[in-house]
């Protein structure tokens, strides 16, 4: 059979239904971390209208990871509990759920963007100190109003810390029934801080080299897997550049020799994105499947899985991707805050037969 867009994919042993992944978005809606109705409407709506991986938006791993103080978090059991019903529904609908495990480094402590996205001091009761592979907080634009909260280079213990969160987050999040854990190293995160000479100035085993600058997230990684289940997949999300052409950066090539080790420490994919080390980025312009580049020189370069993402919203470019074997999972991020239901309009157009609620089969196309 040829490969595409609706045709399943098996990772270990795990089938998602077919190839069109919610991608992750930060809806800025939970409290202390819970998560709230918002988000079971919000991935339950993806999961029934036909997404075969609904994954989570950026989930801290400790509060201090959360990039805004409305940001979602499973550091305790109970986030995990508040979780759960959302995670139960999305599976009903047929659909894979999955949660992406984050830490914001030193991009956390920031106002939603609704409310401007500034730093939020420390000393604010709305904030926090932030921690990274650097002491230098991220840089504040000229329209900024405050400026940011002091960041705190992490030691050693500090480091071995960071790495329990993300396995206690990955068991809780395996116990409540997700069935992909996904790693977030891009957009200039923590793990990316570290990935990255334009964020790490460290002279220690987790800076200088590539191989010291990598060793965090093959650890995350390596320890992370030890905890998820044999026959369910880990994602690891990147940033493939940082879109600093003009200084010592992460680049394309540093993403593709990082894949094999991903592999090696044991993610089955890599979702690849890019962008967000710093705000000089020089970003491409943003036209159809822009990022899509990034993916096929990893999957080619390696013979990793990949999921693409960037401005994809047309049935046959998504479809084009899976079927010319550019990518294996087609991340959809804004079209499906705009189209919730896009995979049942684009399985009609692409003449794939698949499934509806049957709460909704007397809106299905003739």
């Amino acid at each position: 059979m040829t490969r595409s867009l609706f045709t399943p994919f098996t990772l270990r042993e795990t089938e998602f239904r077919n190839r069109v992944m919610l991608s992750p978005m930060c809806q800025y809606s939970a409290t202390d971390g819970m998560a709230t109705d918002w988000h079971q409407v919000h991935l339950g709506t993806r999961a029934a209208g036909g997404a075969g991986v609904v994954m989570t938006e950026a989930t801290a791993v400790e509060p201090r990871g959360r990039i805004t103080p409305n940001c979602l978090g499973i550091w305790s059991d109970d986030h995990a509990e508040a979780l759960e019903s959302t995670v139960e529904f999305v599976a009903s609908q047929g659909a894979t759920p999955g949660i992406q495990l984050a830490h914001a480094g030193r991009k956390a402590s920031h106002r939603p963007p609704h409310e401007g996205g500034d730093p939020i001091p420390a000393d604010d009761p709305d904030g926090w100190e932030t921690v990274s592979s650097t002491d230098r907080p991220y840089p504040v634009g000229e329209d900024a109003s405050v400026d940011p909260a002091a960041t705190r280079r992490l030691d050693g213990e500090g480091i071995d810390e960071v790495i329990e969160a993300f396995v206690d987050a990955a068991a809780r999040s395996r116990d409540i029934g997700f069935e992909v854990a996904e790693v977030h190293a891009a957009h200039g995160y923590l793990l990316h801080q570290f990935l990255s000479p334009v964020t790490n100035d460290r002279d220690d085993e987790y800076g200088g080299s590539f191989e010291n600058r990598t060793r965090l997230l093959r650890e995350v990684v390596a320890a992370v897997r030890e905890v998820w289940p044999d026959g369910k997949p880990v994602f690891v999300r990147i940033s493939a550049t940082d879109w600093l052409p003009d200084r010592d950066s992460w680049d394309v090539d540093d993403s593709v020799r990082l894949a094999p080790l991903l592999a090696e420490a044991g993610a089955d994919l890599i979702d690849v994105s890019g962008g967000g080390t710093h705000p000089d980025q020089q970003i491409p312009s943003a036209g159809p499947g822009y990022q899509v580049p990034y993916a096929e020189a990893i999957r080619e370069g390696t013979d990793v899985p990949v999921a693409a993402v960037g401005g994809i919203t047309e049935p046959t470019h998504a479809d084009a991707l899976v079927r010319n074997e550019r990518a294996d999972l087609v991340a959809l991020g804004r079209e499906l805050l705009r189209r919730p239901y896009w995979p049942l309009e684009a399985a009609h157009e692409l003449g794939a037969d698949v499934e509806w609620p049957v709460q909704y089969r007397r809106g299905q196309f003739d």
